[in-house]
């Protein structure tokens, strides 16, 4: 079977869905590899470095030649109808925003399987895109956040006076979060973190973080360990029990994220008014909504405060910015969800297993996933009325 790696479209994009060492494995299996001129610059993966690991290099990808096609970003409704019927897709797709593209996959008849729907379970942790993007944009907000912090993170003792360290807080105690926390805290600040689910706590305290509990009574942990969106009046609560600790904090950063759907709010622009001037709120989820009211991916924004401003920066596509050990890691991934649907050459998926029938969207020309199914054909209803 012939198997496609393109160049990625996006603007900005600078990740690659396979690198040297994983077509070698594929390879290894029986398949065809052909990798679009260029695919790998931006991310560190020279042309030779595929030719040699067995890949052929093409001047251009053509996406009716390829059985398989492994890509990193959704693509659009209009490259998803140009695929051949039972054309395998293996890639983020966004199910949950990008509709229009969902459509035209199924429309073509193009077994798609989307990375976010990979199950959280043991046997596909090696699988799981979500958490291997996310432990990079985790490291990369704390840089980021540093580079703009116009003080020191850490605790200095100088003949000159103390410098104290930097108060940062982390809000949202997943992959990313965990990861931000044990950044920070290498750079020697002083670490908080909350999270909505209790049982995250013993994972702060791992890292070398404060957990800050704000008794929210019930737990709001959703299926496969995600936090779940809190209803409006318990969300204001957090928001008010939240305050103090924005305002005594020199660099925020958010990193709730609830799949499928808009980012929740937990910071608003009145908690920011009351950080001090200098003060840094980085949002690893600008581009699904934010987390931050005000927040604009891709940007920073300043909103002035008492003696000057607080800097507001929406992170977009935060893992692309890291595009060398990202693409090692998500290409992994990818692989790994390949080759366990591969036999004798050819990829075959087996949709009694739960991790392959899991993370298909589309197949045989419908969509499979049921909560993107139920949005779409609520779509069509909206239309209709």
């Amino acid at each position: 079977m012939r198997v496609g790696v393109g160049r990625e479209q996006c603007d900005g994009e600078r990740r690659v869905a396979a690198t040297p060492e994983t077509v070698h494995e594929l390879a290894a299996l029986g398949l065809e590899i052909f990798v679009e001129r260029g695919a790998g610059a931006q991310a560190g993966y020279p042309d030779e470095a595929f030719k040699e690991a067995g890949a052929a290099i093409t001047a251009e990808l053509v996406l009716e030649s390829v059985d398989v096609l492994l890509h990193v970003r959704p693509f659009t409704p209009d490259a998803a109808a140009s695929l051949r019927p039972g054309t395998i897709t293996i890639g983020f797709a966004s199910p949950g925003s990008e509709l229009p593209t969902v459509r035209a996959l199924a429309e073509a008849g193009v077994t798609s399987f989307a990375m976010e729907l990979i199950p959280r379970i043991s046997r596909a942790q090696s699988m799981d895109a979500l958490s291997s993007q996310s432990l990079v944009s985790g490291y990369r907000a704390v840089l980021e956040a540093a580079v703009r912090y116009p003080r020191f993170f850490p605790l200095y003792m100088t003949a000159a006076g103390t410098i104290p360290p930097a108060r940062v807080l982390v809000l949202g105690a997943g992959v990313a979060g965990l990861q931000a926390i044990g950044t920070a805290k290498r750079l020697g600040a002083r670490v908080s973190a909350n999270d909505v689910r209790a049982a995250s706590a013993d994972e702060v305290a791992s890292m070398g973080g404060t957990f800050i509990n704000l008794d929210l009574d019930a737990a709001a942990e959703g299926p496969g360990g995600y936090a779940r969106e809190l209803g409006e009046d318990r969300a204001q609560r957090q928001r008010g029990l939240l305050a103090p600790h924005v305002a005594a904090t020199d660099v925020l950063i958010t990193t709730a994220a609830i799949p499928g759907r808009a980012a929740p709010l937990l910071v608003t622009t009145d908690m920011v008014a009351g950080m001090r001037a200098g003060s840094v709120v980085v949002d690893l989820a600008a581009e699904s909504g934010g987390n931050v009211e005000g927040i604009i991916a891709g940007q920073d924004v300043q909103l002035p405060v008492v003696g000057g401003f607080v800097t507001l920066v929406g992170m977009k596509d935060a893992a692309s910015a890291m595009p060398s050990d990202a693409s090692r890691l998500y290409a992994r991934n990818v692989s790994n969800l390949l080759a366990l649907m591969t036999a004798d050459g050819r990829a075959t998926p087996d949709f009694d297993d739960e991790v392959i029938s899991g993370a298909c969207l589309t197949c045989d020309g419908t969509v499979r996933h049921p909560a993107t199914a139920a949005a779409l054909a609520a779509e069509v209803m909206e239309g209709e009325a």
